[in-house]
């Protein structure tokens, strides 16, 4: 066998200037308490750790802001909290000291942007990516809007609708790369749960008890809800964050098979420690309804209500989604009991636990099906990327 010389190999090409960070700013309207806000602090946070872009965030409510982040302090109109910069929205002008507008410009929930602000991102020499992130809709035609372009009516802008979604073709919902393994390890993890407990109750559930958490608005269905969980048969622990029908952190109370625990408001990771540690879970409005998903444990959604019943063909929407695979008896069940929560009727406990090992194992398929959309942040920073090439 003939051996041939090795050819010459070429000098390294000296490593380039490191690519300029995508640099974007968030606007917020805090519209009801902590849903928009939570929102946009996730996106933020996920944006910037796990795409590495600067981001700001314009909110025009820090103290609603600082109970999902303790570590903001309301009194200050710029900060940088976990890598983020956050700004007070506080006048209809104000978009920073220097009015530098950013590559990408998130518009959330039809917020409207400060016309000064408009006025120079159409000065910038490259345009910058505008967003309009709209809210979560499990309805078909969400699909058919997702990314369409709104080209503004004066200056050299395109606006895109960026629609979150439970099916292919939209935005997906907002995920953490690790969610999953942090879900993982606290529940292979005896001591991290009892630790859980023993930190947020004071003490362990009974090994029989049903862990409900219970996070709403207000519904006539809850006096109902709650007499049948003191008439079980079976031991309820219920869970009660700090909102609208709380009784606020630390309030304690039993009544025959019923314990009652009211928990101080918690900060965004925390509410995911809860999800996981309850057996069932009922979630209001957009941010909790998507972390209940990601929990793979069976839920209740209390969808924020409009004029009209118009939240309910959304409701339907989701429903369709979520029991699309699920056996007839337990989809009538749980579609009843979602229909009586959000103002239709009596919610049927005992019909719900009946049919909760159907639940149980699709609330675990349901979760695997919706990685497959895509996360939101993901999704976002991929669109935006074709954008500005």
């Amino acid at each position: 066998m003939s051996s041939t010389a090795p050819l010459p190999s070429s000098p390294a090409a000296p490593p380039g200037p490191p690519a300029a960070a995508i640099a974007c700013d968030i606007f917020c309207a805090v519209i009801d308490n902590f849903g928009d806000i939570g929102v946009c602090w996730r996106l933020a946070r996920q944006l910037a750790a796990e795409h590495g872009w600067q981001v700001r965030v314009f909110v025009d409510d820090l103290h609603a802001f600082q109970k999902l982040c303790p570590s903001l302090a309301p009194d200050r109109a710029r900060q940088t909290v976990g890598g983020v910069v956050v700004e007070h929205w506080h006048t209809p002008t104000h978009a920073g000291d220097t009015l530098e507008t950013a590559d990408v410009v998130i518009e959330a929930f039809a917020c409207e942007l400060p016309p000064v602000y408009v006025a120079a991102m159409a000065q910038r020499e490259r345009a910058p990516v505008w967003i309009n992130l709209e809210y979560l809709s499990a309805e078909d035609w969400v699909a058919d809007f997702h990314l369409r372009p709104s080209p503004h009516p004066r200056y050299p802008l395109v606006k895109t609708f960026f629609f979150p979604g439970l099916g292919p073709g939209t935005g997906g919902v907002l995920k953490e790369r690790n969610l999953d393994a942090a879900r993982a390890a606290f529940e292979a993890s005896p001591a991290a749960r009892d630790a859980w407990w023993r930190e947020t109750v004071g003490r362990t559930p009974p090994a029989d008890a049903t862990v409900v958490s219970l996070f709403a608005y207000e519904t006539p269905a809850v006096d109902s809800l709650l007499e049948q969980w003191r008439d079980s048969a079976r031991p309820v622990v219920l869970l009660v964050p700090e909102g609208r029908i709380s009784g606020g952190a630390g309030a304690h109370a039993e009544r025959g098979a019923l314990s009652a625990h009211g928990l101080a408001f918690t900060e965004q990771a925390g509410y995911d420690a809860l999800l996981w540690a309850s057996d069932l879970n009922f979630v209001r409005g957009e941010d909790s309804f998507v972390r209940a998903q990601w929990a793979a444990r069976p839920f209740v959604w209390h969808i924020y209500p409009q004029a009209d019943d118009a939240h309910l063909p959304k409701l339907d929407a989701a429903l369709a989604h979520y029991a699309r695979t699920l056996p007839a008896e337990p989809a009538a069940a749980l579609a009843r009991f979602w229909h009586a929560w959000n103002g239709g009727g009596v919610p049927d406990w005992a019909a719900l636990c009946r049919h909760y090992p159907a639940l149980e194992r699709r609330a675990v398929e349901w979760a695997g099906e919706l990685a497959q959309v895509g996360d939101l942040a993901g999704n976002l920073a991929l669109f935006t990327k074709t954008q500005l090439k």
